[in-house]
């Protein structure tokens, strides 16, 4: 059963991822900024408020200087980023998020079998019902993807899976996050070296990366990766096709779209899926006990 602080750090952590791709399709989508020019400055102010926030609370929390993150969780952070800035360039929103979300919950799966975890038969069927809602929202916006946007976003949500993974040994969450955005100057830098003669800036486009790297990105990664320690690779894989659900509510509630009966009739499938995946075995269990 997860715990009630858990279930509140994950939604508060999947509203953030949420509102982090609504951020970065508004800014790639109104071409207020270049897709490297996003990534930067995500990235940066994710750092800069990290580090401000550690040094804040380090005088309180002695034993979050313990951990500082690693150079492998850096990397997948980072490969993340600018392969999801890059794909979004030739994919439409729906088609970006299927073949994002898909690679991100097929990844932390497979891994979880791999590494010898079976899954439970409630846990397939409601991994395969939240799925299904989750491909019954998209499809409507689906297009044949461009095979270089196709493969980006593969690699995206095959880097973030790992980034995950890497989360579920986090002892100090706040530290490794903030350590894992400073880890990426150097990514930065190379990434400006090559890419700086496409550079396009505005200001709306700067502010808006700015709320992504800082709020959406920065502390949304910090609380992801607190919510990590009560949620199995399973749970937090299936628990993440709700974040296209919760985008297309705040494009309902905030940008005035029409609440469609595709979005209530997914969002319930979605719910559900995650409903038997989070208590269906622990039910069966407890009802039938071997």
């Amino acid at each position: 059963m997860v715990s009630l602080k858990i279930s509140s750090f994950t939604i508060l952590a999947l509203c953030a991822f949420a509102g982090n791709s609504i951020l970065c399709r508004l800014v790639l989508g109104e071409h207020l900024l270049d897709a490297a020019g996003f990534t930067v400055i995500r990235l940066l102010s994710g750092i800069l408020v990290l580090l401000l926030i550690v040094k804040i609370f380090s005088g309180k929390q002695q034993v979050e200087a313990v951990s500082k993150g690693s150079w492998l969780a850096s990397f997948w952070l980072f490969l993340y980023a600018v392969t999801f800035s890059f794909g979004y360039l030739s994919l439409d929103t729906g088609t970006g998020a299927l073949v994002l979300f898909g690679a991100v919950q097929i990844t932390m799966i497979m891994l979880s079998v791999f590494s010898g975890k079976k899954l439970h038969y409630s846990e397939w069927l409601g991994v395969g019902i939240a799925f299904s809602g989750f491909i019954y929202l998209m499809i409507p916006s689906v297009t044949l993807p461009s095979f270089s946007g196709f493969i980006l976003m593969v690699v995206a949500g095959i880097s973030w899976a790992f980034y995950t993974i890497k989360g579920k040994t986090s002892k100090s969450p706040l530290n490794d996050t903030a350590y894992n955005f400073l880890r990426t100057l150097p990514f930065i830098f190379v990434l400006i070296l090559f890419t700086h003669r496409e550079l396009y800036l505005s200001v709306q486009g700067i502010q808006l990366a700015i709320i992504s790297g800082a709020l959406t990105s920065g502390i949304g990664y910090a609380i992801w990766y607190i919510a990590l320690k009560g949620l199995s690779v399973t749970q937090a894989a299936v628990l993440q096709l709700l974040v296209p659900i919760l985008a297309a509510i705040g494009g309902v509630l905030f940008i005035n779209e029409l609440l469609s009966w595709r979005l209530i009739m997914s969002s319930t499938m979605v719910l559900g899926g995650i409903l038997i995946v989070v208590l269906g075995k622990g039910f069966i269990e407890s009802k039938y006990p071997k």
